[in-house]
């Protein structure tokens, strides 16, 4: 629902941006035409005008604040060290991102010899669970064998008739 220009329009928030530009006459004429239309048309937006150039009257009377004699030079010095100093930041930038490469290259190495060690001692460094896992019979019984004190008990054992095979006999 859009409104022509009447008594109740206002402003739009861009011809409100430019009306400093419009007052001071720097306005391009497309846009200072439509501003001088609505203000002709539209008691509202002359009163956002009144009250702007009251307001600008009231700053006229505000004390103005004069830079001191030295503030330009006092400016460029500081200008001029901080140009100096942008090698000296370049060069610390530099420096920094040269050792956070390094450290990042001796972390990636340090992780790959880690894996490469892992992985070496995981494939040739025995597994005592493997093993036992291989004896598990010898494991079952290690309780008996450890009663059994000499081996010769063990030879009499197989050569005593209770324990002959058939092919033995």
């Amino acid at each position: 629902m859009s409104r022509g220009p009447g008594p109740e329009q206002r402003l739009s928030p861009t011809e409100r941006a430019n009306l400093v530009a419009y007052l001071d006459g720097e306005l391009p004429e497309p846009e200072s035409r439509s501003i001088a239309t609505k203000l002709t048309l539209s008691p509202t937006a002359r009163r956002e005008v009144e009250a702007l150039e009251k307001t600008w009257q009231l700053l006229d009377h505000l004390s103005q604040v004069t830079a001191s004699e030295d503030f330009a030079e006092r400016t460029l010095t500081g200008v001029r060290r901080l140009d100096e100093r942008g090698g000296e930041i370049q060069s610390a930038l530099l420096a920094a991102v040269r050792r956070v490469g390094w450290v990042t290259l001796w972390a990636t190495g340090a992780t790959v010899a880690f894996g490469f060690g892992y992985a070496a001692s995981a494939r040739f460094w025995p597994n005592p669970s493997a093993r036992l896992a291989r004896d598990l019979a010898i494991a079952e019984h290690l309780d008996e064998y450890q009663d059994v004190s000499t081996f010769q008990l063990l030879q009499e054992l197989a050569n005593s008739p209770e324990f002959l095979s058939e092919s033995d006999e």
